[in-house]
């Protein structure tokens, strides 16, 4: 209250003054106007700059401007925090993903503990409707050659159909190119398994025996015929059985178990 009576007196002065120099310039012919103006600006101007910073003390407007720089040096601290704290999230990414690229060959080196095997990365993919091949990052330095079989923590990629010296290109089990021998889980019935043009996540599987008890939902794995595959790795799952006009012409659709759109470890089997 005692600041608001202060800035009012201060107010009605200037008011006062405001309107005396009014009456001054009415009552005032106009070869004076120049000399009262020269006494106005150098007379009241300082005054009233004067009685405005009095009042800007007085309502404490004068630390308004201080606490903008001290928000501006804060907010550049801030920013700077952010920065640092984004770079931070980006490493513990980056070494998050590789953890788990790590994990994923343990995990595939302990289940496939009775083979010699090789780790390796997705470096390129040609998931396509005509060919369905992955490159990874090893070669014939590390030991890989031609027609070694390639596994996923989740089942059978397929086999290495091409080397460098540090790469190797992989044609997988979904390519319609490919034909793999299987056999289900449960009651053991044989069947080809074909990739197809339209799908890169299922095989076609065919050539099913005309006393087969296949079941929707069976697992699929490997047979081990054929000279390329080992026998036991898992494929996929019987996903339907379609029935055609004789037994010969039935065929099932297999849903692979790897995930060749997300996949990047792998495992190839050189002995």
């Amino acid at each position: 209250m005692e600041k608001d009576k202060k800035s009012g007196i201060i107010g009605v002065i200037i008011t006062i003054i405001i309107l005396i120099l009014l009456v001054v310039f009415t009552n005032t012919n106009s070869e004076s106007v120049s000399i009262i103006e020269n006494i106005a600006n150098t007379v009241v101007v300082p005054i009233e700059n004067g009685l405005t910073y009095l009042k800007n003390k007085l309502n404490n407007n004068d630390k308004f401007f201080e606490n903008i720089d001290e928000l501006k040096t804060e907010n550049e601290e801030l920013k700077q925090k952010n920065s640092e704290l984004e770079k931070s999230l980006r490493e513990f990414e980056v070494m998050k993903t590789e953890n788990e690229q790590l994990k994923q060959q343990l995990n595939l080196a302990e289940e496939y503990g009775q083979y010699t095997t090789v780790p390796g990365m997705v470096i390129s993919r040609d998931i396509s409707n005509y060919s369905k091949t992955l490159v990874i990052n090893i070669g014939s330095d590390n030991g890989v050659k031609e027609k070694m079989t390639v596994i996923a923590d989740e089942g059978l990629v397929g086999y290495v159909i091409s080397t460098t010296a540090n790469t190797a290109k992989v044609q997988t089990i979904v390519d319609s190119a490919s034909a793999t021998s299987c056999l289900t889980s449960t009651t053991r019935d044989g069947m080809i398994c074909k990739g197809t043009i339209e799908n890169e996540s299922t095989l076609n599987a065919t050539n099913l025996a005309i006393d087969s008890k296949i079941i929707q939902g069976d697992s699929v794995e490997t047979s081990g015929l054929g000279g390329i595959y080992t026998k036991g790795i898992h494929v996929g799952t019987i996903k339907k059985i379609v029935e055609g006009t004789n037994k010969t012409d039935s065929y099932a659709v297999i849903e692979a178990a790897v995930d060749f759109q997300k996949l990047e470890t792998v495992l190839v089997i050189t002995e």
